[in-house]
């Protein structure tokens, strides 16, 4: 046999580069698309939506709406200063923080909620609003509650948890600004604990301290300073705060202290990377408390599901010694059978949805159990996809990322009128959105004064509300999707503040695309 030629021979290794080349740029491509520019290193976010940027921008404008105090920079034409005396009685200056719902009070346990919902929004999703200018107001609106809750914490053991008397509140149909009637104070301490209210809000000062970390450190670390003490007083004082303090139990009756004992263990982790804290919650604290592989409801009173998605964060970005722990891949376990329970199509999938899709709970403020749920589902969809992770498992049966996100999709539509009454549950946003919403301030015309009583008027007028609550996400439809829009219906028509923010950490996940950061830090 002759001898190979050597021209031939470079050919030869020359076509096998170009083969390989190719497929190299095959496969690189492939990932890509398959994707959607998740992989990118710094996270930027890629074409944005819209339709969600425009519902975005509305749904935090309910916080100005909901503002109390001083309004510096005020954006609300229909809204003043208001409670400027809030806490004087102790010598302290709450006239910040915001009010509850369609009423005039403070709630500490549900307002701290929506801090960290807020926070947890910024912190995974800023560049989604920084790409639609919404970051600055989402910010701003998050502090106006820190600043109530650090004022609200005076001593390591003491938490003035709720402004206002609640059964006096609701005999009075006034604007703030015009309201005269008394504002007492109530707290929780070492003879009147609270752990749920105690871990809550050192859950929301230790993800706050998160988000104000880079650009003002002073006030990141006094945050951070009183999430450990409050986490160390919650959890040495153990005992629902709805036991001793009974006028709470009509309004925002704790079901247990475990959740949130967990929960805030898991955001100080994320804010410290102390071991301990994640100890905590791997330890008999979380064989106690975590219910794994129970999948429950994200709400103002469960956040078990928001602890499991939060863990499973480890799980998916954190180090190998942190990850490998048997208890903390029953966080991720878990937190995958919620996901797998939420899509429509999986063998697990739960019957509690209305013929049109949405996922129903409770009649009684129907809309916010969906939007929670579907908040989690897009951050579990983008830890997936972050990490590489194309499939979840479901009964013997695979989804991926993507399938996670079209039913986030499906329940943010519905939102947005997507559904059989055509209405969008969102104030402000489309033609057509409740008229009548069961709002004091949104029902009483700006330029009218109104004492306690003779302002029921407006709750009984006819006409539809002359201001617009804007961003207000109200209750929502019945199992049979029907839904009556009367001021005097606050069963579907009063909006809360921890809704709004549950839907601004859905509409920011959804407003475009991009990586989520593996640390916080």
């Amino acid at each position: 046999m002759g001898k190979r030629s050597g021209k031939g021979g470079c050919c030869g290794w020359f076509l096998v580069l170009v083969v390989a080349l190719v497929v190299g740029l095959a496969i690189y491509f492939t990932i890509k698309s398959k994707h959607q520019n998740f992989l990118e290193a710094d996270g930027a976010p890629g074409a944005v939506s819209k339709k969600y940027a425009d519902a975005l921008k509305i749904a935090l404008q309910f916080f100005d709406v909901q503002k109390s105090g001083k309004l510096a920079d005020n954006k609300i034409e229909w809204r003043g200063d208001s409670a400027l005396e809030d806490g004087s009685v102790a010598k302290l200056d709450l006239s910040k923080g915001m009010y509850d719902a369609g009423d005039h009070m403070k709630f500490g346990f549900p307002m701290a909620f929506t801090a960290t919902v807020l926070s947890w929004a910024i912190l995974e999703y800023g560049g989604h609003m920084k790409a639609v200018d919404q970051l600055e107001p989402a910010q701003g609106s998050l502090k106006w509650i820190t600043d109530f809750l650090i004022n609200a914490h005076p001593k390591e053991n003491v938490l003035y948890i709720q402004v206002g008397d609640p059964e006096e509140d609701h005999k009075c149909w006034d604007r703030p600004e015009d309201m005269k009637e008394k504002r007492p104070l109530t707290m929780v301490n070492t003879s009147y604990p609270g752990s749920d209210v105690a871990a809550e809000t050192a859950a929301a000062m230790a993800s706050a301290s998160l988000v104000f970390k880079s650009n003002d450190s002073d006030y990141s670390s006094n945050l951070l300073k009183h999430a450990k003490q409050l986490f160390t007083f919650a959890d040495k004082h153990r005992a629902k705060y709805s036991t001793k303090i009974r006028e709470v139990q009509s309004y925002y009756n704790s079901t247990g202290y475990g959740d949130e004992l967990l929960w805030a263990a898991s955001w100080l982790y994320h804010a410290t990377r102390d071991q301990s804290y994640l100890d905590y919650v791997t330890g008999k604290n979380g064989e106690s408390f975590a219910k794994w592989e129970s999948p429950t409801w994200f709400s103002w009173d469960d956040k078990l599901p928001g602890t499991h998605v939060l863990l499973s964060r480890v799980s998916f970005f954190g180090s190998k010694d942190a990850a490998n722990t048997e208890n903390l891949e029953n966080y991720r376990k878990t937190a995958e059978a919620i996901m797998c329970g939420l899509l429509p199509t999986s063998p697990s999938a739960t019957s509690s949805r209305t013929d049109g899709g949405l996922i129903w709970v409770s009649e009684w403020n129907a809309l916010q159990h969906p939007v929670a749920i579907s908040f989690l589902a897009v951050l579990y969809s983008d830890y997936m996809l972050t990490s590489m992770t194309t499939k979840l498992s479901c009964d013997g049966e695979s989804f991926s990322p993507s399938d996670l996100r079209k039913f986030a999709i499906s329940q943010a539509e519905y939102v947005l009128g997507k559904n059989p009454m055509k209405m969008s549950y969102l104030v402000g946003y489309w033609e057509n959105y409740p008229q009548f919403v069961h709002h004091r301030g949104a029902s009483i015309p700006a330029n009218k004064k109104t004492s306690c009583t003779d302002g029921f008027k407006w709750l009984d007028s006819d006409e539809p509300n002359p201001n617009d609550a804007v961003g207000a996400l109200v209750g929502g439809p019945f199992l049979n999707e029907s839904y009556v829009d009367s001021r005097n219906n606050s069963m579907q028509g009063e909006p809360s503040t921890y809704n709004s923010a549950l839907l601004v950490g859905l509409l920011s996940g959804l407003v475009t695309t991009s990586s989520v950061v593996q640390s916080f830090t």
